[in-house]
């Protein structure tokens, strides 16, 4: 865990602003890896496609849905590779089976339920309303902040300003936990506690003092 050091309180935040992907929600790509084995192709080449800025960014601002972001993955996977099978590894890419992390939703829970404003900052596709009930997770947070609906994704500091706004709190009161350091930079920068999620207990820690 990597968290910036700040003067110890009784109660150091009044929010908490997390991420949603690879902290909460967590993707099966097995069914994907098996495709590629199939396809000739390196485990990993999909996904190294699909989340290239070209392709990625556009879905993640809200300026093409899931279809048409499968369609330019299966599109590029014509052109770099003359796939024969490319609509259906983009379509395993876009549609794998993701479960969210039942510790982490716990802890999340008792932070919301001692007083913590929650707020999900998430660069995430205009179906996430949906992604969010498929896992129950409707009532999980305050407030979700969506690059795709906010038309902005971190690291932009703008994110992190309308999270804050919508938590409640000064960036200094606001604790973000994200598995992307860049994004965790970011946010330091604008003011805030930040913490690299490498697993469960780099959250604990990091609400420790909630115990």
């Amino acid at each position: 865990m990597t968290i910036t050091e700040r003067p110890v309180s009784e109660r150091p935040f009044d929010a908490v602003l997390c991420d949603l992907d690879n902290v909460i929600r967590f993707y099966d790509s097995s069914a994907l890896a098996a495709l590629e084995r199939l396809a000739g192709l390196h485990e990993g080449t999909t996904a190294k496609l699909a989340f290239s800025p070209e392709l990625d960014r556009p879905l993640l601002l809200g300026r093409i849905s899931r279809e048409q972001w499968a369609e330019s993955i299966a599109e590029r996977l014509r052109e770099d590779f003359a796939e024969a099978r490319s609509w259906e590894l983009a379509e395993a890419m876009t549609r794998s089976p993701f479960t969210a992390d039942g510790t982490v939703v716990s802890v999340l829970r008792g932070a919301r339920a001692a007083g913590l404003s929650l707020v999900l900052v998430t660069n995430a596709a205009l179906d996430l309303d949906e992604d969010l009930a498929a896992m129950g997770l409707t009532d999980l947070a305050d407030h979700v902040v969506s690059s795709a609906r906010e038309g902005v994704a971190k690291p932009d500091p703008e994110i992190y300003a309308i999270a804050a706004a919508r938590a409640g709190a000064a960036p200094e009161r606001c604790l973000f936990v994200d598995d992307r350091l860049e994004n965790v930079e970011a946010a330091v920068a604008f003011g805030m506690t930040g913490v690299h999620y490498r697993g469960p207990d780099d959250l604990r820690a990091a609400l420790a003092f909630l115990s």
